[in-house]
């Protein structure tokens, strides 16, 4: 199927054209058609598979000319995730006279305002912050037609459901909603009971499940000895951008002292750095000044970072979720990746809880040359070198040809 054949009018077209989409993914094959006619959606889907078009494509193709409003509101659980959304609604609004607005926390109200003041047909927001504007009486949502919320999971998760309902309290019942999430617990199962009319649910994949399009594998070492394992890991294999995640923000800050000391130009993004250092951080790291990306959980979730070629788990997540969301910023939009995770013996229980969580067992693999301290951990598997494994993989000198990558040249 094409783009052309969704209904999607002809603005929305020459923007997809314009930013090189060929084809629609399968999330928005299916969730396009349904969101034109004017039907609830309850949206799943694998991360890194075209979300945020799936519902801004449809939506800007019904709000037809600029008008009084918003009357599109998009909630976001961060405001990474907020600003990534907008820059996304901005690319696809491009050849329309649609005004898109962004609100959300960390920076100051006064251009936030400004916007609101001047009229926005979509306005992207944190909850906290749209609530503070609200109560300042600058925003009303009284004219919401369509109401999105996406990362649903993740806004229970911090604490948000309860700014939520207080916002959807506040748009018209009449409204078409869209409810993205990768879990639906029962908190989740409530709000759609509440919020949602008739809705159709569009799952793609498994919720659990890893892209396919990722070669994912553990890497045991000693604790000493897990940043000597990620230099070796950069030295051994080829790779265009590394997101490298951490933890905590304490961890995120020395593991990317350590990469520029050994050379690497390495940006670090966690919730202590300022906006401007985050915005800065991203964009750098987009346009290639920056090879290696240091993160906390905070972007593991909805950012729109292409061509990632590897994602390393330097610390294994606390939460089993969120292993899954932190290896689909490699292998997006059906391209293929590589995601490693070093653990430690005390990293044994949370690996256990994350194979149960994609029900599977993950390849444990050991770097050939690598002089490791011993560990319990190499007992668990009798694990062999590299080329001993039954793995795709042939000999590069110091290194191997790992899942797609080449030896860094």
């Amino acid at each position: 199927m094409q783009f052309s054949e969704l209904g999607l009018r002809a603005a929305m077209l020459d923007a997809v054209a314009e930013l090189g989409y060929k084809e629609p993914t399968p999330i928005q094959e299916r969730a396009i058609p349904l969101l034109l006619e004017g039907r609830d959606v309850i949206g799943s889907a694998q991360t890194g598979t075209g979300k945020t078009a799936a519902f801004a494509l449809p939506i800007l193709t019904r709000l037809g000319p600029h008008g009084p409003g918003p009357r599109c509101l998009v909630l976001e659980p961060t405001r990474e995730l907020a600003f990534q959304t907008h820059e996304s609604f901005l690319k696809f609004a491009r050849f329309t006279q649609l005004r898109c607005g962004l609100v959300y926390g960390g920076v100051g109200y006064g251009k936030q305002r400004e916007d609101l003041a001047n009229g926005v047909d979509v306005l992207v927001a944190t909850p906290g912050r749209l609530l503070d504007h609200m109560g300042e009486k600058a925003v009303k949502l009284n004219m919401v037609k369509f109401l999105i919320l996406d990362e649903a999971d993740r806004m229970l998760d911090m604490g948000f459901l309860p700014d939520v309902k207080r916002i959807v309290e506040q748009t018209p019942r009449d409204r078409q909603t869209a409810l993205f999430s990768a879990t639906i617990p029962p908190a989740i199962e409530t709000l759609i009971t509440w919020a949602m009319n008739n809705p159709e649910t569009v799952a793609i994949g498994a919720r659990r499940s890893p892209a396919e399009t990722v070669k994912h594998v553990l890497y045991p070492v000693a604790e000493a000895q897990k940043m000597d394992l990620l230099l070796a890991l950069l030295e051994a294999i080829h790779w265009e951008s590394v997101i490298v995640f951490c933890r905590t923000k304490r961890g995120a800050d020395e593991v990317e002292q350590s990469l520029k000391r050994a050379k690497h130009r390495a940006a670090v993004i966690h919730s202590d750095r300022s906006q401007k250092e985050r915005e800065q951080a991203l964009e750098g790291f987009k346009k290639g000044s920056y090879e290696v990306l240091v993160a906390t959980d905070v972007a593991s979730r909805g950012l729109d970072i292409a061509d990632v070629s590897h994602v390393i788990n330097y610390d294994v997540p606390q939460h089993p979720e969120d292993y899954v969301h932190r290896i689909g910023r490699t292998g997006r939009a059906q391209a293929t990746g590589d995601a490693f995770t070093l653990y430690t013996a005390g990293d044994a229980q949370a690996v256990f809880a994350v194979e149960r969580f994609i029900t599977q067992k993950i390849e444990r693999l050991k770097l050939e040359g690598f002089p490791y301290n011993y560990t319990a951990l190499f007992d668990e598997d009798k694990l062999g070198p590299l080329h001993e494994r039954r793995v795709k993989g042939v000999k590069m000198g110091g290194g191997y040809y790992i899942g797609g990558s080449r030896r860094k040249r």
